[in-house]
């Protein structure tokens, strides 16, 4: 379903040229653009989660000790099926 989005002009030339630029149509760059800033956005807040668990010195070292048994899984020889 299509809908229509107010953008501002300055914007809209560009993504005007990002399109033509690539040969594809501007609602193809756009979801790009919002994909890559949506991953962005995603991967900073996973740094930031992970910014603060580093912070607690308690919970990283559960952190930690839990890494250390999942690791213990690699080698349970189901590369060899």
């Amino acid at each position: 379903m299509a809908t229509n989005v107010r953008i501002q002009p300055a914007s809209y030339a560009r993504l005007r040229q990002l399109a033509q630029s690539a040969g594809v149509p501007m609602p193809q760059v756009l979801a790009q653009a919002i994909d890559e800033l949506y991953r962005k956005r995603f991967l900073e807040e996973c740094n930031r989660a992970y910014a603060r668990l580093r912070s607690d010195p308690k919970a990283w070292k559960e952190e930690l000790e839990e890494r250390r048994l999942w690791d213990n899984t690699l080698g349970d020889g189901l590369e060899d099926c």
